[in-house]
Parts: structure tokens; sequence; C-alpha cells
């Protein structure tokens, strides 16, 4: 079970775009994820009419490392490291280091 999962508010805490927040579009691989609008490039693209691709040049995401992210909590306002516990009922939960507050998903 991850600490960072799809659709998660996170902030970044390490790089050049330390203290930006995003929203995670996807995890890349065990230890990687993607954040909306942090760790943008351009990257130069060749034309593929197969594809219907046009050449230029687009702005994408890069993968960070996750450790270099961390979560956002609202309460607190900052990041905020996650734990786990289980329920009386036997369910797993994510929550939060700082406040005890179980996280939502």
């Amino acid at each position: 079970m991850e600490k960072i999962r799809k659709g998660d508010d996170v902030i970044v805490i390490a790089g050049k775009d330390k203290g930006k927040r995003g929203v995670v579009l996807r995890r890349s691989g065990a230890e990687h994820v993607v954040v909306e609008g942090v760790n943008r490039v351009k990257k130069h693209v060749k034309p593929n009419p197969v594809k219907g691709v046009v050449s230029g040049i687009v702005d994408k995401e890069m993968p960070l490392h996750v450790s270099n992210v961390s979560l956002y909590n609202p309460a607190t306002k900052k990041a905020d490291r996650v734990g786990f516990k289980t329920l009386e009922d036997g369910v797993k939960v994510r929550f939060f280091k700082s406040n005890g507050e179980v996280l939502g998903s």
C-alpha cells in the first residue's frame, strides 16, 4: 500500500519546484509520481502522420521521486507525514501523523 496515491494533493519539498502544490496524475513505477503543473519540461516532438501527431515543442510533466513530495494537510496548511493504522472493523487506512486525521480514501 503506497503512502502517496493517484488523486492526492501533494506539495513538493525538494528540488527546483520546491513549495509548489498539485494533484498526483499517475504513479510512474514504484518510486515516481507525476504531479500536475510541477516539473514541466519542453519536449521537441517529431511529426507522426500515422498517429496524427504534429511536430513542435510541447510542455509536459515529468516524474518526481516520491521522496521529494509530501502529502498536503489542509488542516495545518503544511506538508505532513503519513502513517497506516487498522480500524476496529479491520480496514487499513492512512492518517496524518501531526493530528491523527484519517485520509478520505
